[in-house]
């Protein structure tokens, strides 16, 4: 039927998890492609308000199979805590799948997160301290433990020494913190182990099945492609691609089978964390949006860096994705405001830049060039169609499709499923 990809087109937080709930009703399976439980994805239904960090934002759907692809790494205790939640409010978990090649995060990660970012001082690059970066840093190194091995307590064990061995030399040495025990992580990711093996699965089957009956599948990207860790703000960024190509490497679907790729964008920027953003607001109109749109990351609840739109970052990312279409959210956010202003370029050095920089020292050197335009000051989260959306909205929408150069799909006007405005149908 159809593969759609659902991409973060900013530095995360732009609606992912929301855009995802509404297409998965129509989904028969969804796939979280990479990170892990440093990202959070809001959903409003009608079951209440979820902040879900690594269950697919599919599983309030019985018929629609969720699963953690081999590109996301998965801390146990995080998921299993999750999915109790769930149960706990009625949402089964029985069609929640694991895959056998993803990479666990184990204690030694969260400490080294922690101690890293402490070491980095006024540097500190802002992590979640979830243990991510270095368990993506293990996989690389091929230290890593994957979700196959609980599956056997002696391979487990065997490797869980090994790695063990040099993870405490780091923490006793390099600094000076206590040892683990791995005896103690053992019994107790095997304890993890068995709740969590009627969900661990060769999920490439699944995926390589579903494609075969020509189902229709997401791909559920987390964080943004400005995170991403080639084309991101770097060193600012995460530690797996969150880029449609990240997709198709998260997931075992290769890029011929991609349908569509949406990039969801809020209709202003945000960022949690270090790093430049050039359209960053530091005033009264920025604390508003902040305020308006309840800014607080989902993971962290750290306040989130608020901005206008930035199109030289957005139509950076279109093109680094190859986006179909474009779905813009949290445009109710706007409403209240009498001017807005969208960054056609930058000044850097007295002369103009249309193109995003490859260096994060060059970058904030960079100052926005402004469009400015007028607000609507109408409410429109009762809208559903987009003729009947205030002219000025519609304007506005026109110039970011304009200065990207991709069409809107999909306007977010709401956090609620309903409050959607649908402009290419969806499969």
């Amino acid at each position: 039927m159809a593969v759609i990809e659902i991409i973060g087109g900013q530095w995360g937080d732009e609606g992912k998890g929301k855009i995802v709930e509404l297409m998965a009703r129509k989904a028969d399976l969804v796939v979280r492609f990479s990170g892990g439980s440093n990202a959070g994805h809001t959903v409003i239904n009608q079951y209440g308000t979820f902040g879900l960090h690594l269950v697919p934002s599919g599983i309030f759907y019985s018929g629609v199979k969720c699963l953690l692809g081999n590109g996301v790494v998965v801390d146990p205790a995080i998921l299993i805590q999750e999915m109790e939640s769930l149960n706990s409010r009625g949402i089964s978990t029985s069609n929640l799948f694991i895959s056998e090649r993803a990479h666990l995060v184990m204690p030694y990660h969260l400490l080294l997160d922690g101690l890293e970012e402490e070491a980095r001082g006024a540097g500190a690059i802002g992590t979640t301290r979830r243990g991510i970066g270095p368990a993506f840093v293990d996989k690389t190194a091929r230290q890593g433990i994957r979700v196959a091995d609980l599956l056997d307590k002696k391979v487990f064990f065997r490797r869980l020494s090994q790695v063990m061995q040099l993870k405490n030399v780091i923490l006793t040495k390099v600094y000076g913190a206590q040892p683990l025990s791995v005896d103690e992580v053992y019994k107790q990711y095997l304890s993890y182990a068995r709740t969590l093996a009627p969900h661990i699965t060769d999920t490439q089957r699944l995926v390589d099945e579903a494609l075969e009956r020509k189902d229709f599948i997401l791909l559920e990207g987390a964080q943004g492609t400005l995170l991403d860790p080639d084309f991101g703000t770097y060193p600012y960024v995460t530690s797996s691609s969150p880029m449609a190509g990240g997709g198709c490497q998260g997931s075992g679907i290769g890029p011929k089978r991609i349908d569509r790729i949406i990039g969801i964008f809020k209709a202003y920027n945000t960022r949690v964390g270090s790093g430049a953003m050039p359209t960053e607001l530091d005033d009264e109109t920025g604390e508003l949006i902040r305020e308006i749109a309840h800014e607080f990351g989902t993971t962290t609840g750290r306040p989130r860096r608020c901005g206008w739109f930035d199109a030289v970052a957005g139509a950076f990312s279109v093109r680094i994705n190859s986006f179909t279409g474009l779905a813009i959210t949290r445009l109710d956010v706007l409403d209240a405001l009498p001017q807005i202003k969208i960054c056609t370029g930058y000044h850097l050095d007295g002369k103009l830049v249309r193109g995003f920089p490859t260096q994060l020292t060059t970058l904030e050197k960079c100052q926005p060039v402004y469009e400015e335009m007028p607000g609507w000051l109408t409410p429109t989260s009762d809208i559903r169609r987009y003729r009947d959306l205030p002219l000025a909205a519609r304007r506005y929408l026109r110039k970011m499709e304009e200065l990207l150069s991709c069409p809107v799909d999909i306007v977010s006007v709401g956090a609620r499923r309903e409050e959607t405005i649908i402009i290419k149908p969806i499969p």
